[in-house]
Order: structure tokens, then C-alpha cells, then sequence
């Protein structure tokens, strides 16, 4: 591991609880601080990251020129900035006819821009939903190319799944990535696949599943918690050798106490059902498609929302337990090492969660720049 001095340097901004931090530190990087207008989101990352600046600010009127100062940066000389605007904006999750160009938080991709050009870094990552880059007639992502070619940069952007990186969870999202050394910049090979090809140039691993990455973890009721504990079996799959705590403790594993309804209706279902299988007396009137569902063992997780403790919101039942997914069975569906410790309620930890970038898939895109960025220094 090369010293402190000689790490490559990134800024994480709109950085929530840490998704893209954690995976930035994997890759080797040092995140020379990481900005968030959400105080719980900030508490979080502090706790995790106490070596970073945490910075709860709002980076619409938070001046680039301040952070630079701040962190006595010369524009120009940051390695990678990295981040994910909020993006309820464009969010499938609203419907299409109240979702608006001008939403404030739509804006706050202009004020990623803004930073962009100020600190002139080296290479940008962007995240957002996978809809963001053909929303508004592509508005957002003419502007994003236009204004970052003119900054200098070449980008490319595209829609990547986090399955085929290694996350057991079926995450779409849209990056955009630019590098200012004229050359064009390219997205990391999968690494996973839902049937990998053998002799295949690039070796791929088949899809890491929602048992792969829980069944080591023990079996709780719900309003059940351990927190802490200690391992009491062995790692059952790569996955969960991966996500281990060195220390052997782990927190957050709390499930979530149901209201009585919502306990029956989960209960009166097998894994791999949901709300069209519960029986009529226990059925509402509407909902999501996969609203009450329960996982399979051998599924892989859908997209992880905010709402992952309401089980009336998607498919959060446990294939087992009848209970909704704890917060730590979560947090590796989401790619966070057992050593990350959510701070906050419950429904708190649900929304850092919901709206993280998984740390995975943030290690495997930052890997995919290192060298290239190595040899621009």
C-alpha cells in the first residue's frame, strides 16, 4: 500500500452516507473530503470515514473556490471528482407527469458542472438514474457533454447494471465519465454475468445471489435485533468472505418490527410470491407489482429504494425469515463491507441505503481509472 502522501486524490460530492467513498478507498484512492446537505447522511459518513472532511453543505452555494481553499487545492491538481446529484428528478419512482426539467434537484447537476470546471480535475464520475440520460429530450446530458467538452474533457457515458459488478442487486444507473488528457475514456469491463461465457477473453463470474450474500448471517424475527454480534459461522461464499468484518462484529442487523397486517400478509406467502398471491382478505386494493414480495434464494435482488422497510414498497421479504431484510442483509445487497455502521433510525439507515451508490461497483469503476491516471501524473 503506497503512503498516505503518494494516494491519488478525490473529492466525493453529494456523497450521502459514503457508497462512492468506501468504494474509492478500496481502489486506493484518499478522499480528501466528502460533501452532503443532509446532517444524518454526514453523521454517518463521519463516523465511517474519520480521516476525510465531512462537510454538511449545500453544494449549490457552497463555492468550488472555498473548497479549494478549504482544502488548499490548486485547480487543476485533484485526481478525480467523483459524485451522484440527487435524482428524484428523474426518477422512474415519480410519475412521468409531474417530473419536471427545472426541478431544484435537476439543478444541482449544473452545480456538479460548476465544481467540475472550477477544480479542473484530472478525470469526473458521475451517477445518476439510468433515466436521466434520455430524460427531457437528453437536455441534461447535451448540456453535461457540452459543457465539459468544452472544459477540455472527452466523455463517455452509459447504463450500467451493478450485478455485473459483483453486487447481488439488478441497480441500473447512468455514468458519466471524462477524462482531460485528450483521450477517450472507457467503462470497466463486468466482471459478472447471469450465464458467463466459458474461454471468454474477459473471465466473468455468474451473478452473485441474495443467498450468496446473507445466508451466513442469522436468522432474526421480525422487530428482532443483534447488534452487535459476533460471526458464529463460517462464510458460505466468496461474497461474504469479501464483506467481512476483520474484526468479527457486526451492527446494523435489526429487522424491523411489522405492523400487524403487514406481518400476515408476508407470513401467508411463500419466497418468490408477492401481493398477486395474497389471499383476498389480506389483499389491497392496489400497489406495486412486486409489493409483499418475498426473495428467492436464488434471486438477485432488485433495486434497493428508500422505502426498503416498508414491505408494501417492493420486494423486501426475507427468503426464509418472515420479516423485511435488515438493515446489514441490506447493506450487502448494497455492497457494503459488515465493517460500514449506519448511524441513525431505522428508516434513517433505510434512506442512506436507498440512496447510496453501491461501494462495489464505485471500487470497480475507480479501479478501471487508476492506471491510465497514473500515467497522466
Amino acid at each position: 500500500m503506497k503512503s498516505k502522501k503518494n494516494k491519488l486524490k478525490a473529492i466525493d460530492l453529494f456523497c450521502g452516507c459514503g457508497g462512492i467513498t468506501s468504494g474509492l478507498q478500496s481502489a486506493g484512492f484518499e478522499v480528501l473530503a466528502g460533501l452532503d446537505v443532509e446532517p444524518k447522511y454526514i453523521q454517518t459518513f463521519k463516523h465511517n470515514f474519520p480521516d476525510t472532511k465531512a462537510m454538511c453543505v449545500d453544494v449549490s452555494t457552497y463555492a468550488p473556490a472555498k473548497l479549494m481553499a478549504d482544502l488548499g487545492l490548486k485547480r487543476g491538481e485533484l485526481d478525480l471528482l467523483a459524485g451522484g446529484p440527487p435524482c428524484q428528478g428523474f426518477s422512474k419512482n415519480v410519475p412521468r407527469a409531474v417530473r419536471e426539467a427545472e426541478a431544484k434537484n435537476n439543478k444541482l447537476i449544473r452545480a456538479f458542472l460548476d465544481y467540475c470546471e472550477q477544480l479542473l480535475p484530472k478525470w469526473i464520475v458521475m451517477e445518476n438514474v439510468a433515466e436521466m440520460r434520455n430524460g427531457f429530450d437528453q437536455t441534461f446530458t447535451n448540456e453535461i457533454e457540452a459543457r465539459l467538452q468544452d472544459a477540455g474533457y472527452e466523455v463517455i457515458h452509459d447504463v450500467l447494471n451493478a450485478a455485473d459488478y459483483g453486487v447481488p442487486q439488478r441497480r441500473r444507473r447512468a455514468f458519466f465519465i471524462a477524462r482531460r488528457d485528450k483521450v477517450s475514456p472507457s467503462h470497466p469491463e463486468a466482471t459478472h454475468a447471469a450465464e458467463p461465457e466459458p474461454g471468454s477473453l474477459f473471465q466473468t463470474r455468474k451473478h452473485v445471489s441474495v443467498w450468496e450474500a446473507i445466508s451466513d448471517l442469522p436468522s432474526l424475527k421480525h422487530g428482532e435485533s443483534l447488534d452487535p454480534y459476533k460471526y458464529e459461522v463460517k462464510p458460505q461464499s466468496d461474497y461474504q468472505r469479501a464483506m467481512r468484518n476483520p474484526d468479527g462484529v457486526v451492527k446494523n442487523h435489526i429487522a424491523r418490527k411489522l405492523q400487524p397486517t403487514q406481518y400476515e400478509r408476508l407470513a401467508s406467502i411463500k419466497p418468490g410470491q408477492g401481493i398477486k398471491d395474497l389471499p383476498d382478505h389480506l389483499r389491497p386494493k392496489s400497489g406495486y407489482s412486486g409489493a409483499y414480495g418475498r426473495l428467492t434464494k436464488d434471486m438477485i435482488a432488485p433495486t434497493i429504494t428508500r422505502w426498503v422497510f416498508h414491505p408494501g414498497s417492493g420486494r423486501w421479504g426475507h427468503p426464509v425469515d418472515k420479516r423485511v431484510l435488515s438493515i446489514r442483509e441490506v447493506a450487502r445487497i448494497q455492497g457494503f463491507p459488515d465493517s460500514f455502521e449506519f448511524i441513525g433510525s431505522y428508516c434513517d439507515q433505510a434512506g442512506q441505503l436507498g440512496n447510496a451508490v453501491p461501494p462495489l461497483l464505485a471500487q470497480r469503476l475507480a479501479e478501471s481509472i487508476i492506471s491510465p491516471l497514473r500515467q497522466q501524473i
